[in-house]
């Protein structure tokens, strides 16, 4: 009875076992049946009784580090050792061995070994790969084993197939990774002399040949630099002489054959030939030379003389001049001698080396260490600037008209500033243009009433004057002054500078404006206006809400006089004051009487009472403007005492087809301190 199939109740040892492939030993060679292999293990892969399988892997990889396969670890990762071999030459008087050096480089991740010898020209030898890469058997008696990095050390010898390679050094990789695995390197040992290749040497250095072959290999600079071109901007400065310019250069440098080529950058209608080639492209020497050189003079061989045809079979040949008399010697610029800075002579024109390409840059950094690369401009320093002066304006025309006839041949017209004038002119309900009631300031007694319009128009800064008809006044009104542009009083007539006209910032209420030698006090404006000057603040500070009762709150410790005089002003208590009360000024008597004794007035004491008696209200202030103009008898010779309006009741009902100058006729000024001031009712 079989025991039944669980844990602990068999005795097969094949239980789980998967893997019962058999491994292939005998094969055919030569059409012959042979033991091909007897390292194969058995079946499934065990090896057989007595047998030692050789491990796959380096032993590196097993100890500490990252747990990688070889392949992966050491990928791309070479030892390189130099070596050498003593070769044995028989049945020779002249040597009994050659040294021979060999590069052996062994592969980690595999631990796969290649030995290349180095070709030496004329060796007579079969040189290059002498043992291609593969993994190397240790020489008897342990020829089941493999060579693995352990067993390469400097002064060491290494045997493979029956040679016996000595190292005499590696390279600085090598030996950073044997010192990391713990591995002790010896000294390097010099490297040993061929005493054959020390002999021929020797005799060669005694015997010059007659027939010099010389060997110009350009092949391998040009594979390696073709189409590498080094590039500098260039400055050839000819100014010193007669008709001589600056000119602007790229200079091109050709890796490939130190030849140099410089072309010529030409500006749009510069006057010169289209062509932009200044030297084409050949080698530039140093030095220019003091004559021209004949054709074949300048060579790289000299040819002593051709032969040819001494027998059928022997070719055309030449004889060269080994002792290389009358050979002209030239030194040539080279990538060494360009810099920036610098200056080259080219066939006798001094050209200075200003800037390069990032290209460029990058090879003289790489290949010379070089790291200052400051450009020079090439641009001319500034021309002195010279002051154009025009002549004085000859009173014809406008001063505009007056310059552009001095600007050019044929005159043109001046012209305006379209943008301002589409942008500020009159269109719909909006009409740009600022107005201003103004009283005319005279001394003459028929104009001392007389009320003008003034209208400031945005688009172009014209200023026009009206003065509106009143009957029988003695003055036709209408047009006073015409559109244009108005001058600031005081400016030389005839002079080459523009002169100075009024401009829209300048006009405001409260200022006196001379137009034209007449002198105009602006007492108003219409709504327009004012509203423009409140929405520009910046050019008008007098519009300015915000500073104005920022101003009256610095004056709050004032605050009580301030509401003292307002009190004092309404008489009824109606907390509201005319606008005219506003315009009026005040003075104490005392202060008028002084005023008046200090201008030495011819009245005693008594009579300047008396006078001022009359002037003077209930809070014992004058208003100064109407006692001063009554004093005036010349402008005021009529003996009755009348106080004038400050406005005449038509001017204020008539603006020109506009609502009335005076909008506001009431200012309730108690509600201004209260908002001012935080003041309350008493």
């Amino acid at each position: 009875m079989a025991l039944p199939l669980l844990p602990g109740n068999s005795f097969n040892r094949n239980l789980g076992k998967e893997k019962f492939h058999k491994s292939q030993h005998w094969g055919f060679c030569n059409n012959v049946r042979m033991l091909v292999s007897d390292e194969k293990p058995g079946i499934g892969g065990d090896p057989l009784p007595g047998q030692k399988i050789k491990p796959k892997n380096t032993v590196f990889p097993k100890g500490d580090g990252a747990d990688a396969p070889s392949w992966a670890a050491f990928d791309k990762q070479v030892l390189s050792f130099d070596a050498y071999l003593e070769d044995e030459v028989p049945d020779k008087r002249q040597e009994k061995y050659r040294i021979r050096y060999f590069k052996i480089y062994f592969y980690l991740e595999d631990d796969t070994i290649q030995v290349n010898e180095p070709e030496v020209i004329n060796s007579g030898l079969l040189q290059g790969t002498s043992i291609k890469r593969h993994r190397i058997t240790l020489p008897p008696p342990d020829e089941d084993q493999f060579y693995n990095v352990f067993h390469f050390n400097i002064n060491a010898d290494v045997v493979f197939y029956g040679r016996t390679f000595r190292i005499y050094d590696c390279d600085k990789f090598t030996k950073n990774f044997l010192k990391k695995i713990g591995i002790k390197l010896n000294p390097p040992l010099p490297r040993p002399v061929d005493p054959y290749m020390k002999m021929r040497r020797e005799t060669l250095e005694f015997v010059d040949p007659f027939r010099p072959y010389q060997s110009f290999d350009t092949l391998k600079r040009f594979l390696q630099f073709d189409g590498k071109v080094l590039r500098f901007f260039c400055l050839w400065d000819d100014s010193h002489s007669l008709f001589g310019d600056r000119r602007e250069l790229v200079l091109h440098y050709f890796l490939s054959d130190h030849t140099i080529e410089i072309r010529e950058l030409l500006s749009l209608n510069s006057g010169r030939e289209a062509t932009s080639s200044f030297l084409r492209r050949s080698k530039l020497p140093k030095y220019g030379p003091p004559g021209i050189f004949q054709p074949g003079q300048i060579t790289d061989r000299a040819v002593l003389n051709v032969y040819g045809g001494l027998s059928e079979w022997r070719a055309d040949g030449y004889l060269l001049d080994k002792y290389q008399l009358g050979k002209v010697e030239q030194e040539f610029y080279t990538d060494r001698d360009l810099k920036i800075g610098a200056t080259i002579n080219v066939w006798g024109r001094t050209v200075l080396l200003c800037d390069c390409d990032e290209f460029t840059k990058t090879y003289y950094r790489t290949k010379y260490g070089v790291d200052d690369f400051t450009a020079i401009s090439c641009k001319p320093p500034p021309l002195p600037k010279i002051e154009r002066k025009y002549p004085p304006y000859t009173g014809f025309g406008s001063e505009e008209d007056s310059f552009r006839s001095c600007v050019g041949l044929k005159p043109t017209p001046h012209r305006r500033n379209f943008k301002k004038l589409m942008e500020l002119d009159s269109y719909g309900n909006i009409s740009n243009t600022l107005r201003y009631f103004a009283k005319l300031v005279t001394e003459k007694c028929a104009d001392f009433d007389r009320m003008f319009v003034i209208a400031f128009y945005l688009g172009d800064d014209t200023v026009s004057v009206f003065e509106p008809i009143e009957r029988n006044s003695g003055n036709a009104g209408g047009m006073f002054l015409k559109r244009s542009r108005v001058k600031k009083p005081g400016q030389e007539v005839f002079k080459s500078e523009f002169s100075e006209y009024i401009k829209a910032e300048e006009l405001y209420i409260g200022t006196t404006v001379n137009v034209n030698g007449y002198l105009f006090h602006l007492l108003n404006a219409d709504e327009y206006t004012l509203k423009y000057m409140e929405n520009n603040t910046d050019k008008y500070p007098y519009s300015n809400f915000e500073l104005v009762i920022q101003k009256l709150k610095e004056e709050k410790s004032k605050s009580r006089e301030i509401k003292q005089i307002f009190s004092a002003a309404d008489h009824n208590h109606t907390k509201v004051l005319p606008f005219n009360t506003f315009r009026k000024g005040v003075l104490p008597t005392k202060d008028i009487k002084r005023m008046c004794k200090s201008s030495r007035l011819p009245l005693n004491d008594d009579l300047l009472d008396s006078l001022l008696s009359r002037f003077e209200d209930k809070e014992q202030q004058i208003d100064y403007g109407i006692f001063f103009s009554v004093l005036n008898w010349r402008m005021n010779p009529t003996p009755e005492i009348q106080s004038p309006p400050y406005l005449k009741e038509k001017c204020e009902d008539i603006w020109t087809g506009m609502p009335s100058p005076i909008p506001v006729k009431f200012v309730r000024y108690f509600d201004f301190l209260e908002d001012v001031y935080g003041l309350q009712d008493n």
